[in-house]
């Protein structure tokens, strides 16, 4: 193996398909100093359904 590679063993690999699992807007970020995984970060968005605009003026409207 070349000095610049990254060696991915099974627990690695496995903690990343963890971070993975079930993610479904996001991002996973791997960290990495002097060729050794470090940090693995797992950042989760959740997608909020648009509103009609005559929804909000009808909402406006009623106080609700």
């Amino acid at each position: 193996m070349a000095k610049d590679e990254i060696s991915l063993d099974d627990p690695l690999l496995e903690k990343i398909a963890r971070a993975l699992d079930g993610l479904e807007y996001g991002s996973i970020h791997i960290v990495v100093h002097d060729s050794q995984v470090v940090q693995i970060e797992r950042t989760e968005k959740y997608r909020l359904p648009a509103e009609k605009p005559e929804a909000k003026i009808s909402q406006a409207r009623t106080g609700k």
